[in-house]
């Protein structure tokens, strides 16, 4: 397995609208962040799956080192 790479140390802020499902990219490598373009093929790593709860602005991890899954934790503070 590889490990993921920064794509940036701050969050991505993203419209988002309740039941819609995202699919965060988690390998760093995408193109389209926060969001997966198929670009993990062959890392061992697989984009994340997020349903939004609400409509409005969600902060989807930059760093790829949430311990919460896509939304971002804070962890980039740290690295």
């Amino acid at each position: 397995m590889t490990d993921p790479v920064i794509a940036q140390k701050s969050p991505y802020a993203v419209e988002v609208e309740a039941g819609t499902t995202y699919y965060w990219c988690a390998c760093g490598r995408s193109k389209t962040q926060p969001f997966c373009d198929g670009s993990h093929q062959g890392t061992g790593l697989e984009p994340v799956a997020h349903t939004a709860g609400k409509t409005g602005k969600a902060y989807f991890c930059g760093c790829k080192s949430s311990k919460t899954g896509a939304l971002c934790d804070g962890t980039h503070k740290d690295l």
